[in-house]
C-alpha cells in the first residue's frame, strides 16, 4: 500500500512568526505544526490598562448582572481584556464578534460567539449586519481600544440602539528578543502572520530591514491595507479572515531561503509552489 503524502506537510521546513501569545497563540501555534511549520511565538503587541478603571469595571459589572442585550467585540486584544478579568457573560447576552479571528480568539477562552459578519468584517460591517438582525432598540455594551474609531456605537446609536462605549485597554508594543530581532533580520524567520494593522506597525517598527524572501502574510484585505499603510510590503492575502485561510495562503508558496548575504525586501516574492 502506498502511504505518501507528498503534500501533507506543506510549510515543512518552514519557520513562522507568530504576532501574538495566549490561548490564541497557541491556537495558531498548533494549527502551523500539523501543517509541519515551526511556530515562533513573538508578541508583538499587548494590552494596558485603560485610563478610566472605574468606567471599565462598572461596565464588566454590569455586563454579568444582565444588563446588555449584546457585547460587541472588535479585536483579539479585547478578548484578551475580557479574559484577564474573568468578565462573565450571562447566557442572555449574545456576543457579536468582528471576524472569524476574533471569534476564534473568544472560542479559545471559553466564550460563544452568536454573530460574526457575512461579508465585509469591520466595525461597519458588524454594525450593518446587528442592524438588519435587531430592528427593536436593544442595549449594547461596546467594548473598544483607546484609539478605535467611533464608527460602531455611532451607527448602532443611530439606528436607535442604547449603546455604551467603554475603553477597555490601551494597544502597546511588545518589544521582541534580541535572538528573535536576529532571525527575522537573517532571514531564519521564513513568514510573519500579520493580523492586524496593530501588528503591522509593531513588525515595521521592531524589523525595519526585512529580508527579500521573508513572506509577509495578511489575515484579510482590510489589514492589508493597514499593513501597506504601515509601511510594509504585504506579499499574500487571506482569501477568508480567518487562522486557516492564512496558514493556507502561506503554504501556497515553497519555501524561501535566505540569501548567503543579508538583502533589504525590494519586493520580491518566493515563488508559489507549483503542485
Amino acid at each position: 500500500m502506498n502511504t505518501a503524502h507528498p503534500h501533507a506537510k506543506p510549510l515543512a521546513g518552514w519557520r513562522v512568526l507568530v504576532p501574538r501569545g495566549g490561548p490564541w497563540g497557541d491556537g495558531v501555534a498548533a494549527s502551523l505544526r500539523r501543517q509541519g511549520a515551526t511556530p515562533v511565538i513573538a508578541p508583538l503587541i499587548n494590552f494596558a490598562p485603560t485610563n478610566d478603571q472605574a468606567t471599565l469595571d462598572q461596565a464588566l459589572a454590569d455586563l454579568a448582572a444582565g444588563a446588555f442585550d449584546w457585547l460587541t467585540v472588535t479585536s483579539a486584544t479585547t478578548v484578551d481584556v475580557l479574559y484577564a478579568y474573568r468578565a462573565v457573560v450571562p447566557a442572555k447576552t449574545k456576543i457579536a464578534a468582528v471576524g472569524e479571528t476574533t471569534a476564534a480568539a473568544l472560542l479559545a477562552v471559553g466564550y460563544r460567539v452568536d454573530l460574526v459578519p457575512e461579508q465585509d468584517n469591520s466595525a461597519a460591517g458588524m454594525a450593518e449586519q446587528l442592524i438588519a438582525l435587531e430592528p427593536g432598540a436593544r442595549d449594547i455594551l461596546a467594548l473598544r481600544s483607546e484609539i478605535a474609531k467611533p464608527v460602531l456605537t455611532r451607527m448602532l446609536s443611530d439606528a436607535g440602539h442604547r449603546v455604551r462605549s467603554v475603553v477597555a485597554y490601551r494597544t502597546v508594543g511588545v518589544p521582541v528578543t534580541d535572538r528573535i530581532a536576529e532571525d527575522v533580520r537573517s532571514g531564519r524567520i521564513n513568514a510573519v502572520l500579520v493580523t492586524s494593522g496593530s501588528v503591522a506597525e509593531q513588525v515595521h517598527l521592531q524589523f525595519p530591514e526585512l529580508p527579500e524572501t521573508t513572506l509577509i502574510a495578511a489575515i484579510g484585505p482590510r489589514t492589508a491595507k493597514d499593513a501597506r499603510r504601515a509601511g510594509l510590503s504585504v506579499d499574500v492575502i487571506a482569501d477568508a479572515q480567518t487562522v486557516d485561510a492564512l496558514i493556507d495562503a502561506v503554504a501556497r508558496f515553497s519555501l524561501p531561503h535566505a540569501a548567503d548575504e543579508f538583502a533589504p525586501r525590494t519586493g520580491a516574492l518566493p515563488l508559489p509552489r507549483r503542485d
